[in-house]
């Protein structure tokens, strides 16, 4: 999240963990800055769904959802996204700017719990993808084919 937020195109929100709020500083950062969520609960899940919908219509700001939803360790170059951002997007027709960060799993390897080398990190947003007449499950399965791409070719 800090490396997207400030190079993101427009204002936005995006969302986080609600046990990232308990770290000294960063989680003042991230309770102002993010819709926080609880992933452990049902109720928490649908409340941020519900507050993701209001910072797109009301406040006017995007969005930053990771599709993964959590860490990569599957050894591919991406895991399978989960349902709800590509939801929020076709509920509040919103487009989406899939955004591609490289080299992070050399910088916070998974295995390790914090962890932090110097090593430049690459991000590579890509054109948004109108998502008008589409399903939930056809968007995602785009954007998937496409970051998928992004990621192969440039390996």
């Amino acid at each position: 999240m800090p490396l997207l937020t400030p190079f993101f195109p427009g204002p936005n929100k995006t969302i986080a963990k609600k046990s990232m709020s308990r770290i000294p500083l960063f989680g003042w950062v991230y309770t102002r800055g993010s819709v926080l969520v609880d992933r452990k609960s049902d109720a928490s899940r649908k409340r941020s769904f519900d507050d993701m919908r209001k910072v797109l219509q009301h406040e006017k700001l995007n969005m930053a959802v990771y599709p993964e939803g959590t860490r990569n360790r599957t050894g591919q170059p991406l895991k399978s996204f989960y349902d709800g951002a590509f939801k929020l997007a076709v509920d509040t027709q919103k487009d989406i700017i899939p955004v591609v960060i490289r080299n992070t799993a050399k910088a916070l390897p998974p295995s390790q719990f914090f962890y932090l080398l110097p090593v430049p990190l690459e991000m590579e947003l890509l054109p948004a993808i109108p998502v008008a007449g589409k399903t939930a499950d056809a968007l995602k399965a785009e954007v998937f084919d496409i970051m998928w791409k992004a990621v192969a070719e440039n390996a």
